[in-house]
């Protein structure tokens, strides 16, 4: 056949290699999608997060069910026994006011246990960084040596001198009634006290729903006391007391809780009552951080001198947003881009990974080259001798050193000295190798293995030798 003829050489093609399989060396070149986090997966605090992070609460929430076992099965019992009874024999408007009450005491709760109580965002490590640079330049030292940052820092509210405290924990500066709590492990904005009967810290953004709930369970708890006794005399004038205890044996229960309940709810919601008039939290009054009169030397800032004004700015004023926005994205620091692909899988260099490629296609994006393309003029092209070549195992590219000399493949594979007439391109010919050579047998084919089997039969020795010399191009 003359070479740069048709017919066979248009067999004698280089496909191109599919790039669809199903193997797992075809991934490394794909980009991997992760699904975003939110905020409240990652959150660093002791909470718990329910509902997709709508629901945040104290890690320790046994103290709260307890709360919601006692509210409902004594108001349970309250309207299913003694209920009835007063409709009929006093009004109608006794449940309706109960059931009101014990709506708004149900709402207040789950209103201050699922909210966030005004928890402070942690400093990143760049805001960490450049507060410890910043305390550096203020105390006027450069040295490189590690030196805890001061404990304290003087600020001006309303003529007085207010402390802010260092948290090691968050990095930050706690602003003006803040404090850390031990058991969510977060600073607090206007920090009051971690309740366990809520489940969760009382703070700037919760402290009127508390207030409003322990308020009103107060009233829930006397009502339901009065009339539990108000149920209990009315059938004891008329079947006398005992039967009347026989009768109505949920009533006894109910007075009972009622009774030891009340006493430390009021008491709770009259100290609280104070604490709102004063313009004061229960942190600060435990430590007594502030004086009642104005004129001592420790004066309360915050105060606005006047009880009705305080309770309209505890109560009713603007609520703020929450600062961790703890169902947004988290965004990640670095981008993670696609790994580059050259379109082709890189040989390895051990046997056990020859042995994976060769159950595997390897993947290939340039375009193929036929043999009219190669060919170069006065010189013999490769169609002959590939038309007849059976499929074995070529040597692999320059990953492997040793092969890129004639001496160095005689150490591997014993070649003969008989050529049987074929001539080969040199480098300096063959401008552009082609990166794999396929037979004619493969032309309809989409996908090629590249290693064959131990059982095929092994390449021409002369071929293996010039495709060697393409390769090592």
């Amino acid at each position: 056949m003359p070479p740069g003829g048709g017919g066979p050489m248009k067999d004698c093609e280089y496909s191109q290699i599919s790039t669809h399989s199903s193997s797992p060396m075809e991934s490394p070149h794909k980009k991997k999608k992760i699904a975003a986090r939110r905020k409240w997966e990652v959150f660093p605090g002791r909470n718990k997060f329910f509902c997709n992070g709508r629901i945040m609460m104290a890690r320790q929430t046994g103290v709260f069910y307890l709360t919601l076992v006692l509210i409902l099965v004594t108001s349970g019992l309250f309207f299913a026994f003694d209920c009835p009874y007063l409709a009929v024999k006093i009004t109608p408007a006794i449940p309706v006011v109960g059931g009101i009450l014990f709506f708004f005491v149900m709402g207040t709760l789950l209103r201050t246990s699922f909210s966030d109580p005004g928890v402070l965002p942690r400093a990143t490590p760049d805001e960490a960084a450049d507060l410890e640079r910043q305390i550096d330049i203020a105390n006027g030292t450069s040295s490189g040596g590690y030196r805890p940052p001061p404990r304290t820092k003087e600020v001006i509210i309303n003529g007085q001198t207010v402390k802010l405290k260092y948290c090691f924990t968050c990095k930050i500066f706690r602003p003006p009634r803040a404090s850390h709590c031990s058991l969510c492990d977060n600073c607090v904005e206007r920090f009051d006290h971690h309740c366990p009967w809520v489940g969760n810290c009382v703070g700037k953004r919760n402290y009127r729903f508390f207030y409003m709930f322990i308020l009103s369970l107060s009233f829930l708890t006397v009502f339901i006391f009065a009339f539990v006794i108000t149920h209990v005399i009315l059938r004891s004038q008329q079947t006398g007391f005992l039967n009347a205890l026989k009768d109505s044996p949920a009533s006894v229960l109910e007075a009972v809780v009622c009774f030891f309940s009340v006493w430390s709810i009021v008491g709770l919601s009259g100290f609280h009552t104070y604490l709102i008039s004063s313009n004061q939290t229960t942190n600060e009054d435990i430590k007594g951080s502030w004086s009642n009169k104005r004129g001592k030397e420790n004066y309360n800032p915050y105060s606005y001198g006047n009880i009705f004004t305080n309770c309209c700015v505890a109560l009713c004023g603007p609520i703020s947003p929450s600062l961790i926005d703890r169902r947004g994205y988290v965004q990640p620091d670095t981008p993670q881009p696609a790994a580059p692909s050259n379109g082709m899988a890189a040989y390895g260099a051990t046997q056990s990974q020859s042995d994976m490629a060769a159950a595997t296609p390897l993947l290939q994006s340039e375009p193929s080259l036929t043999s009219d393309e190669l060919h170069l003029p006065g010189k013999p092209g490769l169609g002959t001798p590939c038309a007849s070549l059976t499929l074995g195992q070529p040597t692999p590219p320059s990953s492997m050193p040793n092969l890129t000399t004639e001496a160095g493949l005689t150490d591997i594979l014993p070649l003969k000295e008989e050529h049987v007439g074929h001539q080969f391109l040199t480098p300096e010919e063959a401008p552009s190798p082609p990166r794999l050579l396929a037979g004619s047998p493969l032309a309809h084919s989409r996908t090629m293995h590249v290693l064959g089997l131990a059982s095929q039969d092994s390449l021409h020795e002369d071929s293996v030798r010039g495709l060697v010399k393409l390769s090592s191009v």
